[in-house]
């Protein structure tokens, strides 16, 4: 990120209010969990409405932000039509906005928000294809988008299949195509998205250098082929297929895991900051959530099941987005505002272009807030539960003040 050149470089105004939003609708999912309980079902329309106002809104919304800056430093090319993004943000907060609308209220607005989230990703996918096109550079990153991008559009085709068929235009076995578009967003896009991005940031910020990529490259392809068994299993209804999909997804997961773990002993910089926590508490939170995972499929009750989701979407995915915008963000304000003026006056260094207090509040309200919530699904208790919710509000609150403060830094 740091050899970026400005000719590559999207203006902060066009990134910025990805975070904004992204944030913002992390602080709204966060506090819509009080008014679930600790027992629930996937089939109900609230549930549903909430994974995707935490996924639409706060998990793409901040990756779709990222990208824009990322895609240049990873390709070394510019953006094939860069102003397109502001274009994408617009329409996928609109559309997710009515999609939690219709998941919670009226269900006629799912295909009208489907359309328009149907659209955004379409123009991102689009956007990252042209410009994967004016790249030579061919390393596992680069792999990563076109293939992450590409589970991206079976994900959104699949979803806007579902919203059809929930608001009665068409009749279909919304279980299986369910199970196909979760497995295609969250496995797909999310998961190798990220296994992608971590071989360039964490390194990055924790000063590793000279490992072995194998146990990724091998992670990657497991992932990548086991998320489209499952795919095609769930289409077809075909059990055996997506046994055999989950147990290659695992065993990928686990080779990811592992060159993570190796990144962390090469680590120079052992500074436990917001970010470094932040990193320790998301894996801990993946490795937890594959093990109740595994036991829920060897024979045990739902409630481990959603507790296995729970750490991986709050724990692993959150973790890992919150902890890395205390990094992301400072230094696209610096790289935005102070860059020039390197060698004519003096410039703040980036750690210290976050709130550190704020920060660490934001983590210990956000870490106890996953345990107790994590714990309450598995009980099914409320009070733990709640008690959970309430911890993440808190903690949201936090980050949306950290995340106001770092981008007026120097204004």
């Amino acid at each position: 990120m740091f050899a970026i050149s400005k000719d590559f470089a999207p203006p902060l105004k066009l990134i910025a209010p990805f975070f904004k939003v992204g944030v913002s609708f992390y602080l709204s999912a966060m506090m819509a969990l009080l008014a679930f309980h600790g027992s629930f079902t996937y089939q109900e329309m609230a549930v549903a409405g909430w994974i995707h106002l935490f996924l639409l809104g706060f998990v793409m919304v901040i990756i779709f932000g990222a990208m824009a800056q990322l895609i240049p430093v990873v390709l070394e090319v510019g953006h094939a039509i860069v102003d397109l993004y502001y274009v994408i943000l617009p329409l996928l907060g609109i559309g997710t906005i009515m999609m939690v609308i219709g998941f919670w209220v009226e269900p006629a607005m799912l295909s009208y928000g489907g359309v328009l989230v149907l659209i955004s990703m379409i123009i991102f996918a689009t956007e990252a294809f042209a410009t994967l096109k004016k790249t030579e550079i061919n390393t596992l990153t680069v792999k990563t988008i076109t293939i992450s991008n590409g589970y991206l559009l079976l994900g959104i085709i699949t979803g806007f299949v579902i919203a059809l068929g929930l608001s009665g235009v068409i009749a279909i076995d919304v279980n299986s195509m369910l199970k196909a578009h979760v497995y295609a967003v969250l496995g797909g896009f999310v998961l190798l998205t990220i296994m992608g991005l971590s071989l360039t940031l964490i390194p990055m910020f924790s000063l590793a250098h000279g490992f072995d990529e194998t146990p990724i490259k091998r992670g990657f392809s497991l992932v990548a082929v086991g998320v489209g068994i499952v795919f095609i299993g769930s289409i077809i209804s075909v059990l055996l297929l997506q046994w055999i999909g989950y147990i290659t997804t695992l065993m990928g997961i686990g080779f990811y895991i592992y060159q993570i773990y190796s990144i962390y002993k090469l680590t120079v910089r052992k500074e436990m900051d917001v970010w470094a926590k932040s990193m320790l508490f998301g894996f801990s939170s993946l490795i937890l959530s594959v093990i109740l995972g595994v036991i829920y499929l060897f024979g045990a009750t739902t409630p481990w099941l959603h507790a296995s989701v729970w750490f991986f979407m709050l724990g692993f995915i959150g973790f890992l987005i919150t902890g890395h915008l205390y990094k992301i963000v400072p230094f696209l304000v610096w790289f935005e505002r102070f860059s020039p003026l390197v060698g004519k006056e003096k410039v703040p260094m980036l750690h210290e272009m976050y709130p550190k207090n704020q920060a660490s509040m934001m983590f210990w309200y956000s870490f106890f807030g996953t345990l107790f919530g994590g714990v309450g699904l598995l009980f099914e208790n409320d009070f733990l539960f709640k008690s959970g919710a309430s911890f993440l509000i808190v903690g949201a609150i936090f980050l949306s003040l950290s995340m106001s403060k770092m981008l007026r830094y120097g204004k």
